[in-house]
């Protein structure tokens, strides 16, 4: 667990600094103007997907042991990929920004939360770490909002030079992910296939349940198909870095975070499925 308990805090304060890097002002007050479609997709990401996870953990009666590692992934805001993807996918690129933006940031006190309210639910006790929600909340504050803030900054005094490179820094972003799953398969690889099985079944289901309650949500009360493509992707692809970090915080194994490694597979797989079906579609 070495490696990931290094690599992680680094690398996701890189992706938020790169986030913060391809955001504005206008991305945070643009939903002033289009509230609708863009509180449909967050009260889908941040309270309709944990109680997904929630409710499946208990139908497909996950191990305990994995069962806070699947609230983690569920409880993580949206990722950079999911920017990507929707603009691949010919969705709402703007909305989707928008959504990561503000997740990401109201994720210092969500994921704490959600992940202090597992713990109780499901009477948990393999969390071996003294830590407390106000102590979780400021170290992702300083890995999280404060690269933000600063990426922020740097486009208001760097902006010609940020767009130059704008791509460059989406695929450093996915790359840091890329490196982080990695090493956690390459450390942990005995635990992952002793509990990929269970883990990767809750991942799967809970990962398409979310695009096909996201889509359809969007459906009934988003205004267009750009907004369903945008508002089911960033149900189905959360950011697996932070959430890593955040299980660092809490566990001295990396067991109990199978269901994140399982889910970073598989997002990206079903996530590019989709993205390929939509554009066949256009």
């Amino acid at each position: 667990m070495g490696i990931v308990t290094t690599i992680a805090p680094f690398a996701l304060a890189l992706i938020m600094l790169g986030l913060g890097a391809s955001l504005t002002v206008n991305d945070f007050t643009r939903v002033f103007r289009n509230p609708k479609e863009f509180f449909v997709g967050l009260i889908c990401q941040l309270v309709v997907l944990p109680i997904v996870g929630y409710l499946l953990i208990i139908i497909l009666k996950t191990p305990i042991e994995l069962a806070l590692g699947v609230m983690l992934i569920a409880a993580a805001p949206g990722g950079v990929t999911s920017n990507i993807l929707t603009k691949f996918a010919n969705g709402d690129v703007a909305l989707s920004i928008s959504l990561t933006a503000f997740s990401s940031l109201i994720s210092i006190i969500s994921v704490p939360y959600i992940v202090f309210l597992s713990i109780e639910l499901f009477n948990i006790t393999y969390v071996e770490k003294e830590i407390s929600m106000v102590g979780i909340s400021l170290k992702m504050f300083f890995v999280v909002t404060i690269p933000v803030i600063l990426g922020m900054i740097i486009r208001k005094f760097a902006d010609n030079f940020i767009l130059k490179n704008m791509k460059f820094i989406q695929r450093l972003s996915i790359g840091l992910f890329i490196i982080v799953f990695v090493a956690i398969y390459v450390e942990e690889w005995d635990s992952i296939v002793m509990f990929l099985t269970k883990a990767g079944t809750i991942a799967l289901t809970l990962n398409i349940a979310m695009m096909i309650i996201g889509f359809y949500t969007a459906k009934f009360f988003a205004s267009g198909v750009a907004q369903q493509r945008c508002i089911s992707l960033e149900c189905g692809l959360q950011n697996g870095t932070l959430a890593v970090f955040v299980g660092t915080q809490l566990f001295d194994s990396m067991t109990y975070m199978v269901p994140t490694a399982a889910y970073a597979l598989i997002m990206m797989t079903t996530s590019v499925i989709f993205v390929i079906f939509l554009r066949k579609k256009v």
